[in-house]
């Protein structure tokens, strides 16, 4: 599934294309993705003007001349891909129509934007924009992990409270968006601490040294492009580079990364996901 710097990396590539554009049409292949599309939903886009562009957790959110925003979530395997319009020094050709392809916008000025999505795990939705943070997607979310509201007081309140690994701690959406299984486990390697510890083990200033590295590691990750693994690309269809960085997901029976650590990553499970740890380096 894409994660922060996956979604981020194609929200800010969407931007260049979608903001100030008028949506001219939207053509559905399929009634719904993962939940039906809402009621009269390409009708609601059509002729309406994209104001803006943000990301909020691992949503895309639109916003429209029309007093509502678009919520894009891309599930395990959605990608948005650009057509009939200049990228950079490129010009890439309107393509035929592929099974997958199951939401086309034509914008005014003859650029096409797909979403393709081979599981249909994606989600699409509209909500009044001036009370989106009330959409049920968004709700209960925590704060951004890039934000100022995540800090390691706010972060040391929760663990405090949790006898759950810190590992599940931290994927917990409530307690701060947008984090997924790949960044989580190389920021408590950057970090030093095991997935198993718990949560209300964490001293301050580890809480301190996590909050910081976790944002070292998702600054990097957007700077390459995101990480892809199986189905991730950017709007032009290349992948990112980041996954040549990592210290330690999916490096499992491979060298510990650290010099003076002559120790194999170890994996395990941890409520049905791999985790991913130096036993030697992380405690």
């Amino acid at each position: 599934m894409p994660e922060l710097p996956e979604v981020e990396t194609i929200m800010r590539g969407v931007s260049l294309f979608l903001e100030g554009a008028t949506i001219k049409k939207v053509r559905l292949n399929r009634p719904d993705l993962r939940w039906p599309f809402p009621e009269n939903f390409a009708n609601r886009l059509s002729e309406t003007k994209v104001l803006g562009l943000k990301r909020r957790s691992k949503y895309i959110l639109v916003d429209l001349s029309t007093n509502e925003t678009l919520l894009i979530h891309l599930g395990m395997s959605g990608r948005i891909l650009i057509s009939g319009s200049k990228i950079g020094n490129f010009f890439r050709e309107p393509t035929k129509i592929s099974k997958h392809d199951h939401v086309i916008f034509e914008l005014n000025d003859g650029t096409i934007i797909t979403y393709n999505d081979p599981r249909r795990f994606g989600a699409m939705d509209l909500a009044k924009t001036n009370d989106l943070n009330n959409h049920k997607f968004l709700k209960k979310l925590g704060p951004e992990p890039l934000g100022n509201n995540f800090n390691s007081d706010y972060l040391r309140s929760k663990l405090s409270k949790k006898e759950s690994p810190i590992k599940n701690v931290l994927l917990d959406q409530s307690v701060v968006s947008g984090l997924g299984n790949i960044y989580v486990c190389e920021a408590l390697f950057m970090s030093g601490i095991s997935p198993k510890k718990k949560a209300f083990k964490i001293s301050k200033d580890k809480c301190e040294e996590l909050v910081q590295n976790i944002r070292i590691i998702l600054n990097a990750a957007i700077q390459a492009g995101g990480s892809s693994l199986k189905d991730f690309t950017d709007i032009q269809g290349n992948s990112g580079y980041f996954q040549f960085e990592f210290y330690v997901y999916g490096r499992d029976n491979q060298r510990c990364k650290t010099r003076s650590c002559d120790r194999n990553i170890k994996r395990i499970s941890q409520s049905g996901r791999s985790s991913f740890y130096c036993p030697n380096c992380q405690r």
